[in-house]
């Protein structure tokens, strides 16, 4: 991890595309603006974490109801 200290008003760059700059610093709370391209997916932490786990549970049904899919094919087969 690169751990870089920024005034308010700062600037980082991340390849040549993406520009994160220090708003305003207030006690333990720094705001920050993001700027990229809009093909790039931008989330705080904990959305991006639950957003996996949506799309896990999504997976989990979709295999749970192939197999159910598949055993009721297989039921009428016979």
């Amino acid at each position: 991890m690169l751990i870089l200290s920024r005034n308010k008003g700062q600037k980082i760059m991340i390849n040549d595309d993406i520009v994160l700059s220090i708003i305003e610093i207030n006690g333990d709370q720094v705001r920050i603006g993001i700027e990229a391209p809009s093909n790039v997916s931008i989330y705080r932490e904990e959305i991006y974490e639950a957003i996996k786990l949506q799309n896990q549970q999504a997976r989990e049904i979709n295999e749970n109801i192939q197999e159910i899919l598949f055993q009721v094919s297989s039921h009428e087969q016979k």
